[in-house]
């Protein structure tokens, strides 16, 4: 076997098809700006397991230089370890220290590998994979260097008693919610950029987004949100904190009764002044849901170590564990 490296989409788009292509949009080579694309080949040259490689745009995990490994699929256990040894030799020509993966390119867009899928359905958006992926990189040597999690809530009548004195105390200081306002979609993108970029550098592996790439990810939601579901806390003539929700569509493809919505992002302005207000958001918005006809809500995506677990902890229980790897290069 060898690998043939693919440096242009139009190659790239005749190789990943069929059941490697399951899941991947080869639309998104260009826009996620990787620096190199790899396809292996079988002895027949037919195509058997598939990544990108980022060096020179790439988070920082403040001791080492990263190289990224993403838009990884693989058919079989040799295709996969023979493409990740290729990937980290490459890398480590490049320079980079430690590889991570899988991660398309920054933590905005796709990464993390689902390694406990436990027993509730998919969500909508949630991040999938073959089964056999966490043994492909552990294979290949690579370790867990972060762990995640998505928490269900069955049960959208409990409340939390301490959230009430705390809606008083954020009130007494001017602070005030608001749904999302869907006509203005763009104008309350553009508040939520700003709490996020005030709020998310402090998060493991941030990157930096631009307002244009920001915006051009929500838009592709925008369809599916429900106003109800977002809402965004003002002090002062600006946002300082917002939950932002969708329902469940992955129901209604099921075909069972849409009952279900998602808690995807919280974020808050650091600042004293806020403590709580995180707490009190993803409240409202279940109090919201439930007021909607909604019943169950889902924490998805969590990074064990963020305050958004201790809030969810207050309503939900563990339904799903993701991991992202790495390994020395």
């Amino acid at each position: 076997m060898n690998a043939h490296l693919i440096s242009d989409s139009p190659a790239w788009h005749s190789l990943v098809t069929g059941e490697l292509a399951a899941g991947f949009d080869p639309a998104v080579l260009h826009e996620h700006g990787a620096d190199a694309h790899w396809v292996w080949l079988d002895a027949h040259r037919a195509p058997r397991a598939h990544c990108s490689l980022w060096w020179q745009q790439v988070p920082s995990d403040g001791s080492h230089r990263l190289g990224l490994i993403g838009h990884f699929a693989a058919l079989d256990p040799t295709a996969a370890t023979a493409l990740l040894q290729h990937a980290l030799a490459e890398l480590r020509r490049q320079g980079c220290a430690r590889a991570v993966g899988p991660m398309d390119g920054n933590t905005w867009r796709r990464y993390r590998l689902l390694t406990e899928r436990g027993n509730e359905p998919a969500f909508f958006l949630e991040p999938d994979n073959p089964d056999a992926y966490p043994g492909y990189f552990e294979a290949a040597g690579f370790s867990p260097l972060a762990h995640y999690f998505s928490a269900l809530n069955d049960d959208l009548t409990q409340e939390d008693p301490r959230l009430e004195l705390a809606a008083r105390r954020f009130a007494a200081q001017g602070i005030t919610l608001r749904p999302l306002d869907a006509a203005h979609f763009d104008a309350a993108l553009d508040d939520i950029y700003d709490v996020s970029v005030a709020s998310f550098p402090n998060n493991f592996l941030y990157t930096p987004i631009e307002r244009t790439d920001f915006r051009q990810q929500y838009r592709k939601i925008q369809a599916y949100v429900d106003p109800r579901l977002t809402w965004i806390a003002d002090a002062q003539g600006r946002a300082i904190g917002y939950v932002f929700g969708v329902p469940d569509l992955a129901q209604k493809q099921r075909g069972a009764t849409l009952n279900t919505m998602l808690v995807k992002t919280v974020a808050v302005r650091p600042g004293r002044a806020q403590a709580g207000l995180g707490a009190l958001l993803v409240g409202h918005v279940q109090r919201a849901a439930r007021d909607a006809g909604y019943t169950k809500a889902i924490h998805a995506l969590m990074h064990d170590a963020n305050r958004s677990g201790n809030i969810s902890s207050r309503y939900a229980r563990p339904i799903r564990r993701y991991t992202l790897y790495a390994q020395t290069t």
